[in-house]
């Protein structure tokens, strides 16, 4: 039986002509692997059709050409490589090339002071294009920390200073009875509020082969002071409220943080950040926004 050529239906010719900016799938499900990490990514593959006779693209070319990608160690020269071959696998047809990973990557972080750990998730997008201008690399990610306002930290010492005054008025001091008063519910009747915070950072990375997600989060984290924790005893509760009580800070003071750490990394050509702090005192949230060279 002799072999039927099988219809390219998406070459022929079509009665809609025009041009369109990004044509191909997204929520592609891909295994790939990033700051040491396996993530089961979802993937969006995409071209330009400028080709404005011609009705589609060839979808599949795309989806074939990220096979190269599995279980693999994303880095530049890879997803450079893999947009290239969207290119060559439709000549002709498209100019621009497109590819965005979005998942959660998961990293060991150990508690504070005792030798527990355990393990936090991270969500991060990485958009790759590859069009007549050259290559660029975005990275996006999510970094959670805590947060304690200095206004009211300011406004609990001014009770506690006020109830001192009141129940000391007429009792002699002695370092006994001001350490009881201390440890009491009734000496320190008042507690600044803390609330759990993100910062949402968009970097433009410069041209090499690393995808420095890892460094970029840890720098945030050191920035900050006050990550999230994962597995804790005691011990490390009392001295992330101490560290808590050493790092007040309003959403501005976390986003010019942010600011510095960020134009000083070599890694990266601009950035786009966003922190917000969930305000436990009030039902809206406090942001603070900043940008450099986007």
């Amino acid at each position: 039986m002799t072999a039927l050529t099988l219809p390219d239906i998406a070459q022929q010719p079509t009665c809609l002509p025009g041009t369109l900016s990004w044509v191909g799938m997204e929520g592609i499900a891909l295994p790939v692997a990033l700051a040491g990490s396996l993530v089961n990514a979802k993937v969006s593959a995409g071209v330009s059709l400028e080709a404005a006779e011609v009705r589609g693209i060839h979808m599949s070319r795309l989806y074939m050409a990220l096979e190269s990608l599995e279980h693999q160690s994303l880095t530049q020269t890879s997803i450079q490589r893999v947009l290239g071959a969207f290119l060559d696998s439709h000549q002709g047809l498209s100019e621009h090339a497109y590819l965005t990973f979005s998942g959660e990557v998961l990293l060991k972080r150990d508690a504070l002071i005792s030798p527990l750990s355990g393990w936090k998730s991270y969500p991060f997008t990485l958009r790759g294009q590859l069009t007549p201008s050259g290559f660029q690399l975005e990275l996006d990610v999510s970094v959670g920390y805590s947060s304690t306002c200095p206004c009211s930290a300011a406004l609990a010492r001014q009770l506690i200073q006020q109830a001192f005054a009141e129940d000391f008025d007429d009792i002699p001091l002695t370092k006994q009875s001001v350490l009881a008063w201390l440890g009491s519910e009734e000496g320190i009747l008042a507690t600044p509020h803390s609330q759990r915070s993100y910062a949402h950072c968009s970097v433009r990375l410069k041209e090499s082969d690393d995808i420095p997600l890892a460094a970029l989060i840890e720098r945030i984290e050191k920035a900050l002071g006050t990550a999230l924790q994962t597995a804790v005893k005691r011990i490390d509760e009392q001295a992330f409220a101490l560290a808590n009580g050493q790092n007040l800070m309003f959403c501005e003071d976390a986003a010019k943080r942010l600011e510095r750490m960020l134009r000083s990394m070599d890694a990266i050509s601009g950035f786009q950040l966003k922190v917000v702090h969930a305000e436990s005192l009030h039902a809206h949230d406090a942001v603070a926004r900043c940008e450099w060279q986007w």
